[in-house]
């Protein structure tokens, strides 16, 4: 019986064989590295986070820019050190919250912002030069950056004081995420644009947060996401240096957002490869001097994914394990998931819970008095080596077909994820793969926890709000704005000065959103099965 059970083959998520135990001969020919110094796997500083904590940023924004507004200022009095906005649909897509598409998805996945005075009103009382502000948006992240510097230049805020983040990553939303409103080349521009502006005028910022978390969360392993990540950002930096940037002035201001899931010794190892990897690429593909250039600097967040609508509670333990995964593997930021998320946005007693699960990893466990912890044993840095060879085999075959959006056309990102998700589809269906509380250890009456509910009200107060603004504008002003952007995106110009001056003119996202659309089309997705 015992000679049968030794042929059951063990694996990780990314499919990686695992050895019963792992001894020294496993890691054999390593070097001893120091935390803060190339290839930085263990840490981008020597001594991490005995100096300082990560950032506590919780991801929110709900409904209206008043309620997203209060619940900000919940969680910065309760301990949180930095803050993260999520938008809805429409915002997303470049659409006003009076566009008949946007019915019924007013407010609902994140904060309505269609115009300056909801930028306004959602930072009202929260200055600017205090807080860093990470943003989730994509396809119109030039236009909400705009109306961020707009807003802090209202409170006497210099856009060289502005700290945080863009999202801004459109590869990925053709790959996993489908927020995109213009075709993948107009869309680079727009990139290049702003990562161009903020090297120069907003320089504290981050323009782009080049994320797997959405790949992953799409169905991709930890590989996976790695290597299409990566691919992502050699696309990206690429475009930089072809407009004439110098790869060291723009790259300390790129950041990354990754995903940290159920499988704990691989996600600490994933994150420990990504920094080698990472720095690598920038030292011998891009020749970047500066060590901040090769510095992965990413934000983590625990995986929606593995959160499940039954018995919720459970959801805290699996937060609280992948955080600690996130911790021990040394990232800069962290977002906590809330426990009722698979039903609902998280309501305030969740969100606190969340927040309160990271300053108990923070301030109680004594995982943060050692740079990189982990470092050492066997079966981390066998893991690591495991997971950098995998990602190198994928970037390589990228550049074989002509490198990240070549891939993207062919449809070959989305056919990898689609086979791994189906993979993991049919694991937890056929309970090879146990989930607590849905394919084992059932309660007989699964109790729903109150949930945040959102008011339909919201939406009709956003539209009267929107009429009114609308309403009070000097047309001319707004036309001209308008115009003027018409014709800079027909040529080729930085684009930033003019989304802004269109911000100033009050023109809103959807107009501004529009006028890029009649120069640069609609993207329509290629379907394929």
């Amino acid at each position: 019986m015992a000679a049968e059970k030794t042929k059951i083959k063990i694996v990780t998520d990314s499919n990686i064989p695992v050895k019963r135990s792992y001894k020294k001969a496993d890691v054999r020919g390593k070097k001893d590295e120091e935390p803060g110094r190339y290839p930085y796997t263990r840490g981008l500083y020597p001594s991490m986070y005995r100096e300082r904590l990560w950032t506590m940023r919780q991801y929110s924004g709900f409904g209206s820019a008043d309620e997203t507004n209060k619940r900000f200022k919940f969680l910065l009095d309760k301990g949180q050190t930095g803050l993260s906005l999520a938008f809805d649909l429409p915002t997303q897509t470049g659409r006003d919250s009076d566009h008949q598409m946007s019915e019924g998805e007013v407010g609902r996945t994140g904060v309505a912002i269609s115009s300056l005075k909801d930028m306004m009103t959602c930072f009202e009382g929260i200055p600017l030069d205090r807080v860093s502000t990470s943003m989730t948006i994509n396809s119109t992240a030039s236009t909400l950056l705009s109306l961020y510097i707009t807003v802090a230049e209202s409170q006497g805020v210099k856009p060289d004081q502005l700290r945080g983040t863009t999202q801004n990553d459109i590869l990925k939303e053709y790959i996993a995420r489908n927020t995109y409103i213009y075709p993948p080349k107009p869309s680079m521009r727009l990139i290049g644009d702003m990562i161009e502006y903020c090297s120069k005028k907003v320089p504290q910022w981050y323009p782009v947060s080049i994320s797997g978390y959405h790949i992953r969360e799409a169905g991709s392993n930890a590989v996976q996401e790695l290597a299409f990540t990566f691919a992502d950002a050699i696309e990206y930096i690429e475009t930089c240096t072809a407009r004439g940037q110098k790869v060291d002035d723009f790259a300390p201001r790129l950041s990354f957002f990754f995903c940290c899931t159920m499988e704990f010794f691989e996600e600490i190892a994933k994150f420990r490869a990504a920094r080698r990897i990472y720095s690598k690429i920038m030292k011998e593909r891009f020749h970047a001097r500066s060590a901040k250039s090769q510095h992965l600097r990413f934000h983590v967040q625990t995986s929606g994914e593995s959160l499940t609508a039954q018995q919720v509670d459970n959801n805290i333990v699996r937060v609280a394990t992948e955080a600690m995964a996130a911790v021990l593997g040394g990232c800069q930021s962290l977002h906590t998931n809330s426990r009722d998320e698979a039903l609902a946005l998280p309501t305030e007693q969740s969100a606190k819970v969340a927040l309160r699960t990271q300053q108990i990893i923070g301030s109680e466990t004594g995982i943060t008095k050692a740079a990189d912890p982990m470092a050492g044993s066997y079966y981390i840095e066998a893991l690591t080596d495991t997971i950098e060879e995998q990602v190198w085999k994928y970037l390589k075959r990228i550049d074989r077909m002509g490198g990240a959006m070549a891939a993207i056309e062919k449809g070959y990102f989305q056919e990898e994820i689609r086979n791994n998700a189906y993979r993991l589809k049919k694991e937890i269906d056929g309970n090879s793969r146990v989930i607590v509380g849905v394919n084992k250890f059932h309660d007989a009456q699964d109790v729903e926890p109150a949930l945040n509910r959102i008011d339909p009200e919201i939406e009709k107060k956003q539209l009267a709000r929107l009429q009114e603004f609308k309403s009070s504008r000097d047309m001319t002003k707004v036309n001209g704005a308008l115009a003027a952007l018409q014709k800079a995106a027909e040529k080729d110009e930085n684009l930033m000065p003019l989304i802004i001056n269109s911000v100033k003119s009050y023109a809103t996202l959807g107009e501004i959103s529009g006028t890029l659309t009649e120069v640069f089309g609609r993207y329509e997705a290629k379907t394929s099965f």
